[in-house]
């Protein structure tokens, strides 16, 4: 979801990658500009620090139209919080996230242990993003957050996660042909590059991070949430410490409400 970093974070990214203005490429509202703009973009790129793969991963990307229909066309953050629950199936989401803390109860415990969030959070943002992995997108990562930076819609707030995305490539997180979400949210919670370089966490111990991994994704939004300031033992319900950390998670009050109720009702 583009609403997952947060203004301050945004701010703060932006500051750590630029010492001058945020972008001197031009921005525009078509795909006419998009070729020049990657080509001034790529030399602010590797004044931030990116590498020659993810140089030439941004060479090869491609003005994305679906990100930008889909950018365009968000109406469910504006549905009742009733209809946005039906619509997202949160019964569905609270069976299914019950029998797979049941299936799995050393991993979950061993999360909450580890960074103090309890199971029922994990998977209620797992059923919610991704319908706990069955769908991580159809676009390519690298293309839509170019896109989203090259647009002028939301310019300053894309940019800091393109260069993540071009510094993930560099590591091998990500590749060129990385597959995600339209907003180039990646694997089983979709994590926005800036956050996902932030926070990411090797989970499974095989030496990379890999958020199509789902311990991988589940480690790195336990440390997400740990990260904003979850306190363990704490309610997350509305008016309770923590449900300010789900606010950090989303910024569509619909949607913070719903992970609430979810992860309340699977934890009974």
């Amino acid at each position: 979801m583009p609403r997952k970093l947060t203004t301050t974070f945004a701010a703060l990214l932006a500051a750590s990658i630029f010492t001058s203005p945020l972008s001197a490429a031009q921005c525009g509202n078509t795909s006419a500009g998009y070729n020049a703009w990657k080509a001034a973009f790529a030399k602010e790129a590797k004044r931030a620090g990116v590498g020659k793969r993810g140089l030439a991963a941004l060479a090869g990307t491609s003005y994305a139209k679906r990100t930008i229909a889909a950018d365009r066309n968000q109406k469910s953050f504006h549905y009742s919080l009733a209809k946005f629950m039906k619509i997202r199936g949160s019964d569905t989401i609270v069976a299914q996230g019950r029998r797979r803390i049941a299936k799995s109860p050393a991993f979950y415990a061993s999360l909450e242990k580890k960074y103090g969030v309890p199971a029922a959070v994990l998977v209620a943002i797992h059923g919610m993003e991704t319908g706990f992995g069955h769908f991580m997108g159809d676009s390519n990562v690298v293309s839509s957050i170019s896109t989203l930076a090259y647009d002028c819609r939301r310019t300053d707030f894309f940019i800091p996660h393109a260069i993540a995305a071009l510094k993930l490539v560099d590591r091998g997180t990500l590749s060129a042909k990385s597959i995600g979400a339209r907003h180039g949210e990646m694997g089983h919670t979709q994590f926005l590059p800036g956050n996902a370089l932030k926070y990411g966490v090797d989970g499974n111990g095989d030496g990379r991070v890999d958020l199509n991994n789902m311990t991988d994704a589940l480690a790195t939004t336990a440390n997400y949430l740990r990260g904003k300031g979850w306190k363990p033992g704490k309610g997350y319900q509305e008016g309770q410490p923590n449900y300010r950390v789900i606010k950090e998670w989303n910024a569509a009050t619909v949607y913070q409400k719903a992970i609430a109720i979810m992860a309340g009702r699977i934890e009974g």
